[in-house]
């Protein structure tokens, strides 16, 4: 806050920063909406001023939309990315002020009290906003005024600049939406006949109050400043990082050890504190030559205890070359993830925590993304069953569901020579002659249509599941489509 100087409030509101944002990887001149599932039905979510201009509107189904407008260009929506968009903007905005917060999904509110005069004044403050935002491809609409309330006000309804201390003048002829109320309040009020913020000024305050709560009286008297709003800056997310500068120069293994360990102390009490945990240390070591070395440790699991994380770094700081002495340490969690509070049983959770160095002990030796483990998918074809996933980067899913028996070995379908919808009760399969002691099916699985598979599009595989005299138990199939039989696996 500025104490003896009149507050000045920038409010800055991105009314397509979504479209915006997609459209600046790969542009286009045609109409163009991103949609959104929503109750099991497309909707469009944003839509570029093209889009717009065919009268086209957020909420309107997407089917509906291509039958008005058959040339409109669409993508799914992002909220997420969305969301990161506009916190990269809050961080670009803080060029103009270090005051800076969000206003909802697509809005920056700014506190420029005491900073217009860097910029040339007002106007010309805007105008560089205004002209930097253009130039990256974002559509603003902004607002300048002595409120919060008053500047959004602007921004969404009238743009310009209300003179300080007359917020009332400025936004006065504005609709009562520009509150910031809700809608069914805004329907209530145009329903008596108030329709501007100056009808509503000019009104008993206890006959709204009472008809329309609190809440209506609150945000008047915000956009008027007769009562404050603050405005609540982004904070800088935590910084995972300690240091220890020694007074003489170390080089032994063990010292370094010593040092790397109250490092990781102060470490992991501060990840504990914020429910997070580390996947990437990075250990820095700087010699008395003002050379230094670097050993990183990748994890296999989020962690933050000290005890098992330590002897992880042996063997890396034993590769390390001291020269004339080590003079400081510098830990820093590179990767954080978030790691709450769990109830843990102690017997399950030892065998997992010990799987889990074991993991990071030889992904320092292969990496880690080279040890993968299977998991089940949601398919019914054989060999989409399962999906092979990095073991440090997945948890075991399971347990594996399956109403039929399925081979331990699946291989390509190789062809054997039979004629029939039967199992023949004599084959030749990989040079060997197999007579057929007992079989069992057929179950038929149908090919996922909506996948492109050439191996499927021979139409559906009757299975059966055969038990040699020779003591192969094989799988096998025929496509009635095209008569063949077929051998893809073989049991335990």
């Amino acid at each position: 806050m500025f104490v003896g100087r009149t507050r000045r409030i920038v409010s800055m509101w991105f009314p397509r920063l979504a479209s915006d944002r997609a459209l600046r990887a790969r542009p286009t001149d045609a109409p163009f909406a991103l949609t959104l599932n929503q109750a099991n039905t497309e909707r469009l979510y944003c839509l570029n001023a093209q889009a717009e201009r065919q009268g086209l509107n957020r909420g309107m189904t997407f089917a509906d939309a291509r039958a008005f407008c058959p040339q409109l260009q669409s993508a799914p929506a992002t909220p997420l990315q969305d969301a990161r968009f506009l916190s990269a903007l809050n961080r670009w905005a803080t060029r103009y002020c270090p005051w800076v917060g969000t206003e909802g999904s697509d809005g920056l509110v700014l506190d420029v009290t005491g900073s217009t005069h860097l910029w040339g004044g007002e106007e010309p403050l805007l105008h560089d906003i205004r002209a930097r935002l253009a130039r990256a491809g974002l559509s603003v609409r902004l607002g300048l005024a002595g409120t919060r309330g008053a500047a959004w006000a602007l921004a969404h309804f009238d743009e310009g600049i209300a003179p300080p201390g007359v917020e009332q003048g400025g936004i006065g002829h504005l609709p009562i939406a520009a509150l910031r109320l809700p809608d069914n309040m805004v329907t209530g009020l145009q329903r008596l006949g108030l329709r501007r913020v100056q009808d509503l000024t000019e009104t008993a305050r206890a006959p709204l109050n009472r008809r329309f709560g609190p809440e209506l009286l609150q945000r008047l008297d915000q956009a008027l400043g007769d009562q404050p709003e603050s405005i609540t800056p982004a904070q800088d997310p935590p910084h995972y990082g300690t240091r220890l500068t020694l007074p003489e120069p170390i080089g032994r293994t063990e010292d370094v050890m010593a040092g790397t360990s109250r490092l990781l102390d102060q470490l992991c009490a501060k990840l504990k504190r914020n429910e997070a945990g580390a996947r990437i240390l990075c250990l820095t070591l700087r010699r008395v030559d003002q050379g230094s070395q670097q050993v990183e440790l990748r994890l296999a699991s989020a962690m933050r205890d000290a005890q098992r994380i330590l002897p992880l770094f042996e063997r890396g700081v034993d590769d390390v070359d001291a020269g004339f002495g080590i003079d400081q340490l510098r830990l820093e969690a590179v990767q954080v993830e978030p790691l709450p509070v769990q109830q843990m049983a102690t017997a399950h959770s030892g065998r997992r925590d010990q799987l889990d160095d074991l993991l990071t002990r030889i992904g320092t030796r292969i990496g880690l993304e080279n040890m993968q483990r299977f998991l089940p998918a949601d398919s019914h074809i054989p060999e989409r069953g399962f999906v092979i996933a990095p073991a440090a980067y997945s948890n075991p899913e399971g347990p594996w569901i399956s109403l039929r028996p399925r081979p331990l070995s699946l291989f390509p379908p190789e062809p054997i020579a039979a004629t029939g919808p039967r199992p023949p009760q004599r084959f030749r399969w990989r040079r060997m002659s197999l007579t057929i002691a007992r079989a069992t099916g057929p179950e038929r699985i149908a090919p996922e249509w909506w996948l492109p598979d050439e191996a499927w599009r021979s139409g559906v595989r009757d299975y059966w599941r055969i038990e040699t005299r020779q003591g192969r138990r094989l799988w096998l199939f025929h496509t009635p489509q095209n008569p063949g039989w077929f051998v893809q696996g073989e049991f335990a």
